[in-house]
């Protein structure tokens, strides 16, 4: 049998117009499937030239493959389960500069060299106080970076149309504008002149970013049945899931450039990331989080079943369209469609999530994920929203460390798993609501303080652990009608 490569599949080539920072499973199949659509479908001409950005990586078994692989996306899309796959062909080649750093440097010279994108993990977008300029190559991403920019500052001679437009994708606030930060104190540390500063503030755009998309990565539990049906070899098929959300802060002109919309790809360019930001972390990190509890101890373990399951999924849905969007200022048009898009992916019959795969430091991320909703409600709405503090109330239980006489695994930080140990001790209701609610450590305020929230929350959590979840579950579905 074959193997991928540029020889048994007529894959395009292009101009090498991009340079990519990672070439790890994510990028390939958000960052790269999508300039592979524009190539497609806008005429975009762009080739990528991936750089490995630690030393030991893929770019080697990439070359070997010459720049192509198989991209599986598999989930609901319009309402039907599907599973595609197409050979992407925009990257051109890797590099990696560990072995062959001059290769790596000479890129700047490319006066067809337009962007640059990176994946290098959250800690990648990190100040390494030990990196040099005379380094080959510098330690950190940013490092590599700033050598990189100062070599085409000065193979241009300070060009103002030289410079280039850095979109990052790595999962840190503000990447961006993190990156460009880091870039200029390297500057200063290494003293490289003001002109070479100058150029970078004045002739670069450093975009701020939130990417979406699912990749669970190499398929290695079924790569044996997936060669059969392509009918080559492929190491490294990537799978992804059908749903991708790439927004990008920055001027009109990115936006003229990167030619993504004109594609029909689910890409928003904004002068505001924020509320998209805050979109995401309440209704698609926030659901998440509150399904945990009330999910798992209903006896449910994955996402998809609890979704499928009429009392659960009727639960999430309500709380999601009747709490979690009143709290949000974009569109209502959007914010439906982004949550329908949510639960199309909760149900995506190719993934599964384990619901206690997710409960990993759960307070911490209710206090990040949903309490803003529940305080954002009460404001607005002046009232409870009770289908929140139903999941805080479950979340206690949850920490009761209990399902039908089994044990639960709890993982979290010892303090918090010390303090409901301590507290479930007494077995008193009214003294656990108590003082989980009052726990200032735990939400950066005293919950009690809130008018009728800890009757509530005491309420519900009677129910749940003197009836059960399912009754108490039940019965609070009822109440709502």
């Amino acid at each position: 049998m074959n193997s991928l490569n540029r020889s048994t599949f007529s894959g395009n080539s292009y101009t090498e117009r991009i340079l990519q920072f990672g070439e790890g499973n994510f990028l390939r199949a958000f960052a790269d499937w999508m300039i592979h659509e524009m190539n497609r479908k806008a005429d975009f001409n762009g080739g990528v030239v991936v750089v490995q950005p630690i030393e030991q990586g893929l770019v080697q078994m990439l070359n070997d493959q010459d720049g192509l692989y198989t991209l599986y996306l598999n989930g609901i899309r319009h309402g039907k389960a599907i599973s595609e796959h197409q050979v992407i062909d925009c990257i051109q080649r890797g590099i990696n500069p560990y072995e062959n750093y001059t290769d790596y440097l000479v890129n700047a010279d490319n006066p067809n060299l337009r962007f640059i994108i990176s994946n290098t993990t959250e800690a990648g977008i990190a100040y390494s106080k030990t990196d040099r300029l005379e380094d080959t190559p510098q330690k950190s991403f940013p490092g590599k970076l700033t050598a990189f920019l100062y070599r085409r500052y000065q193979t241009f001679e300070g060009d103002l149309n030289k410079g280039l437009i850095l979109i990052p994708c790595e999962l840190i606030d503000r990447n961006g504008d993190n990156l460009k930060r880091i870039v200029l104190q390297h500057a200063n540390d290494w003293g490289l002149d003001n002109g070479f500063i100058n150029w970078i503030e004045e002739a670069n755009i450093f975009c701020n970013t939130l990417v979406d998309r699912i990749v669970p990565g190499y398929p290695k539990d079924k790569v044996e049945t997936l060669t059969q049906e392509l009918g080559y070899k492929d190491n490294l098929i990537v799978e992804g899931e059908q749903f991708h959300l790439w927004v990008i802060e920055g001027p009109e002109s990115v936006q003229q450039e990167f030619p993504a919309k004109a594609c029909g790809l689910n890409v928003v360019f904004t002068d505001n990331m924020e509320p998209y930001r805050t979109r995401k972390v309440r209704i698609l990190n926030g659901a998440h989080t509150s399904l945990v509890p009330v999910g798992y101890l209903y006896g449910i373990d994955k996402v998809r079943e609890s979704l499928e399951d009429p009392v659960v999924g009727t639960f999430l849905r309500d709380a999601i369209f009747n709490e979690i969007c009143l709290t949000l200022d974009l569109p209502q048009k959007e914010l439906d469609q982004f949550a329908n898009d949510v639960l199309d992916r909760f149900r995506n019959p190719y993934l599964e999530h384990a619901l206690l795969s997710i409960s990993l430091n759960s307070v911490s991320k209710f206090k990040t994920r949903v309490l803003p909703s529940i305080l954002e409600y009460i404001k607005r709405q002046n009232k409870l929203p009770k289908r929140l503090l139903f999941s805080l109330a479950a979340l206690i239980a949850f920490y009761k460390g209990e399902r039908n006489g089994t044990s639960i695994p709890l993982r979290d930080d010892r303090e918090v798993l010390d303090f409901f140990e301590s507290q479930w001790a007494s077995g008193d209701i009214s003294s656990v609501t108590n003082s989980t609610l009052a726990n200032t450590a735990f939400w950066g305020k005293n919950l009690t303080d809130f008018n009728g929230l800890q009757e509530v929350v005491e309420t519900y959590l009677e129910d749940i652990v003197s009836r059960g979840m399912v009754t108490a579950l039940t019965a609070q579905l009822k109440s709502y009608e």
